[in-house]
């Protein structure tokens, strides 16, 4: 099965984030202990399902290692909103499990790369022969779900 072509929203000028979601973009990324990890640089979707994949998150600087590893890519169902203020959560993660965490640069997005980002939060990816972006990790419903904008 083809991996689906995945791209980041400000590259697709005829795409923006539907209107009862908000843009988390710039929103603080909090980790299981509620100590920030970074903010949401950008979200990478799946043009052709018309669904954010991932939040690609721009680390604070104590996590960065070096200046071409300061990125992580999260699968967005493994993050949920504040009910008020504007930040992420990601329960799997915090200040030491970071450092850990496959960094993302901008390159193509491969399957052995999603595999081991699932693995540092803890799950398993789904057998090949399944679809791979139906599994919660992948859930936006999961991830939007607090902060329908009415």
């Amino acid at each position: 099965m083809e991996t689906p072509v995945l791209r980041r929203l400000r590259d697709l000028t005829d795409f923006e984030v539907a209107d009862d979601n908000p843009d988390v973009r710039g929103w603080t990324v909090r980790g299981s202990d509620g100590q920030a990890l970074g903010t949401v640089f950008e979200l990478i979707v799946e043009p052709e399902a018309m669904k954010v994949r991932y939040l690609d998150v721009a680390l604070d600087a104590r996590f960065q290692t070096n200046e071409h590893e300061n990125h992580i890519l999260l699968p967005i169902g493994a993050a949920s909103l504040d009910e008020d203020g504007d930040n992420v959560f990601v329960p799997a993660l915090n200040e030491a499990s970071v450092l850990n965490y496959p960094p993302y640069v901008e390159v193509q997005i491969t399957r052995e790369y999603e595999e081991a980002m699932l693995r540092a939060l803890g799950k398993e990816a789904v057998p090949a022969n399944s679809r791979f972006y139906e599994q919660d990790s992948f859930d936006t419903g999961s991830f939007y779900n607090r902060r329908r904008v009415s």
